[in-house]
């Protein structure tokens, strides 16, 4: 779906690293490692995204760390976009269907870190779980969405990781 409207692989995952979580942020040498790439590729789209406006830079000690700019008009849009392409939509709304009383759903490891890794690692806070359901639906939407699922479930959030919130009852 993204790369019919994005043909460069570099920017696709600049959006997705700075618009699935708006506390991501990257500089450039960071960048081209973590996604494989020259360092040219990634300063000529960084370029680009910041002189559009959808990214800010800063200055902090002798690097620029860039970050997605949330006053954009379409900040919004993008983001609901990037979470749809990964997503991210359909497992919290197939989730919440029949799995219990849920508290708070939350994405971790490469995908909080805005990382199209290929898994998707989700932690459910819920009280009254489905367990056959869970199993059912994590074979269901690593089909769908052509992604390894893994979902953990716990009564409280006190897992040590990095995480995003994504869903508050």
């Amino acid at each position: 779906m993204l790369e019919s409207i994005i043909k460069s692989k570099t920017r696709k995952k600049l959006l997705i690293k700075f618009f699935v979580n708006i506390a991501n942020t990257g500089y450039l040498n960071d960048l081209a490692s973590e996604f494989s790439e020259s360092t040219n590729s990634v300063r000529k789209e960084l370029n680009n995204l910041t002189e559009a406006n959808y990214l800010t830079k800063r200055k902090i000690d002798n690097k620029v760390v860039y970050q997605a700019n949330q006053q954009h008009p379409l900040y919004d849009d993008i983001s609901r976009i990037v979470k749809k392409y990964l997503g991210i939509e359909t497992l919290i709304s197939t989730v919440l269907d029949n799995i219990g009383v849920v508290k708070e759903i939350y994405l971790l490891s490469d995908y909080a870190n805005g990382f199209d890794s290929g898994q998707i690692d989700v932690l459910i806070v819920a009280n009254n779980i489905n367990y056959t359901y869970v199993k059912k639906i994590e074979r269901k939407l690593a089909n769908l969405l052509n992604r390894k699922i893994v979902i953990v479930i716990s009564n409280n959030n006190s897992l040590n990781v990095k995480k995003l919130l994504i869903f508050k009852s």
